[in-house]
C-alpha cells in the first residue's frame, strides 16, 4: 500500500503513529521517522532560511521538512512558498510556489533594491580573475540581467496578468483559515524542527499592499510560532513611510519585523529603522556585508554595536568586493565565520543564525548535501 505526502501529513496530525507508516515510503517519509535534529550547539542555535534549498525539486512544506531534517537543522527562517503551498493557495502559474510567492529550483529573489552599490569585480581570487569566477548568487546590481531580477520594463499585458495574480493571492491570504498553518507548525515541531522567522517574498515590498495583507503576513507568523517577519530593508522615495507602516503593524500584533540586507549593509544601515520603532530588527546578513565591503566596520563590530536589535542573522562565506565578492563553500571565503559565531557563543546571544546557502553547487551533490557540509563546519567552529 502507498500514501500520497499530504495523505502522510494528515494521518501524522491525527496521531497515527509513525511506525505503522515505516516501509510504505521511507524515501518520502524518512523525516518523520529519524531522530529528531539538534542544531542548538553549545548554546547558538543555527538554522537555516528555506530558500537554501531552492534547487531541490519538490517545494513543498512536507518536502521541505524533510530537506531541513536531512540537513540536521532543529530551526528554520521558512519562505512562503512551501507555507502557502501547503495551506493550499491557489496556483496563479508562477514558478516558484503558489502565486510566485516562493523560490522555486534555481530561482533568485524578487524586488531585491535594485539600487545597492555594486562590488568592483575587477581584482582577482586565488589568482582568477574576478570576470572568470562563479559568484553564485551576487548582489543584484553586479550581475547584468540575473535569473529573477532586473527583469526591465513589463508589457501591458505582462502588468494586466501580474495584477490579476496579485488580485488573486489578495483574496485567498485575506480569506483564509490559519488551520493550515497551525497544522505545519505541529507538523514541524513533532518533527524536532521549530520556526523562528517567516518571510513572504514580495508581500511588504511596496505601500500598494493592503491592510488586510499585513493583517494576514503577522497572523501566519504568529501562528508558525515566529517570533519576527522578514522582510528587505526598505529603501528609496517609499523607504521611510514602509518601515513606520511595518513597524505599526509589528506593534499591533506584537512580533517584531527584521530588515534583511545585500550590498547596502553597512554600521549605519539601520539607524532610521532603529530610530522609528522599537519593534524594526535586523536580519543582517554578514556574508553580504563582507562582499559590500564591510562599510564603516566590521561584521564583528557590527554585532558588538548592535546586538541587541538583531532578530537574527544570515551566515555564508563570501570574499570582498577586492577579491571578487564571491560566494563560496564555508571555510574558504573571507567571512570570518568561526570569529562570528565564537562571538555569539562568548556572549550568549540568543539570536538565531540562518546558514544561507548561496554558492554554486558541486556537480554530483544537492543543496541537502551542501547544508549538512555548511552545518558540521558551524559545528565544528562552536567545539
Amino acid at each position: 500500500m502507498s500514501i500520497s505526502r499530504r495523505e502522510f501529513g494528515r494521518l501524522a496530525l491525527a496521531g497515527l503513529p509513525a511506525a505503522a507508516l515505516i516501509g510504505r515510503n521511507e524515501s518520502i517519509f524518512g523525516a518523520f521517522l529519524q531522530a529528531k535534529p539538534n542544531s542548538l550547539i553549545n548554546g547558538v542555535q543555527i538554522g537555516t532560511i528555506t530558500y537554501s534549498f531552492r534547487s531541490m525539486p519538490d517545494q513543498s512544506g512536507e518536502a521541505t521538512l524533510k530537506y531541513v531534517v536531512d540537513a540536521g537543522l532543529s530551526a528554520i527562517e521558512l519562505m512562503d512558498g512551501p507555507a502557502e503551498n501547503f495551506a493550499g493557495a491557489p496556483n496563479t502559474g508562477r514558478g516558484g510556489g503558489p502565486g510566485g510567492a516562493g523560490r522555486g529550483p534555481g530561482g533568485g529573489r524578487r524586488g531585491e533594491a535594485a539600487d545597492q552599490p555594486a562590488p568592483q569585480f575587477d581584482s582577482s581570487w586565488n589568482g582568477q580573475p574576478c570576470n572568470a569566477a562563479p559568484r553564485g548568487d551576487a548582489p543584484p546590481a553586479a550581475r547584468a540581467g540575473g535569473a529573477g531580477r532586473g527583469r526591465g520594463q513589463q508589457t501591458p499585458e505582462q502588468q494586466a496578468a501580474a495584477e490579476e495574480r496579485a488580485k488573486t493571492m489578495r483574496e485567498w491570504r485575506t480569506s483564509v483559515s490559519m488551520d493550515k498553518f497551525a497544522q505545519l507548525r505541529k507538523m514541524y515541531n513533532d518533527a524536532g524542527v521549530s520556526i523562528y522567522a517567516y518571510k513572504s517574498d514580495g508581500m511588504q515590498k511596496n505601500m500598494q499592499t493592503t491592510d488586510g495583507e499585513l493583517d494576514y503576513l503577522f497572523n501566519v507568523a504568529k501562528t508558525l510560532g515566529a517570533s519576527h517577519t522578514t522582510m528587505e530593508l526598505p529603501a528609496g522615495a517609499d523607504g521611510e513611510a514602509m518601515l513606520k507602516r511595518m513597524a505599526q503593524f509589528a506593534e499591533k500584533h506584537k512580533l517584531a519585523v527584521a530588515y534583511h540586507t545585500h550590498a547596502q549593509g553597512s554600521m549605519t544601515a539601520f539607524d532610521q529603522a532603529f530610530a522609528i520603532s522599537p519593534w524594526n530588527k535586523s536580519n543582517v546578513d554578514l556574508g553580504h556585508y563582507v562582499a559590500g565591503g564591510n562599510m564603516g566596520g566590521t561584521t564583528l563590530q557590527f554585532l558588538e554595536k548592535h546586538h541587541d536589535r538583531i532578530a537574527s542573522v544570515h551566515l555564508k562565506d563570501r570574499t570582498t568586493p577586492e577579491h571578487c565578492a564571491l560566494n563560496l563553500p564555508f571555510g574558504t571565503g573571507e567571512t570570518p565565520i568561526k570569529d562570528i559565531l565564537q562571538t555569539i557563543k562568548k556572549n550568549k546571544w540568543k539570536f538565531p543564525v540562518s546558514i544561507e546557502l548561496e554558492y554554486p553547487i558541486p556537480e554530483g551533490s544537492d543543496a541537502v548535501q551542501e547544508m549538512k557540509k555548511c552545518v558540521d563546519y558551524c559545528r565544528k567552529a562552536l567545539a
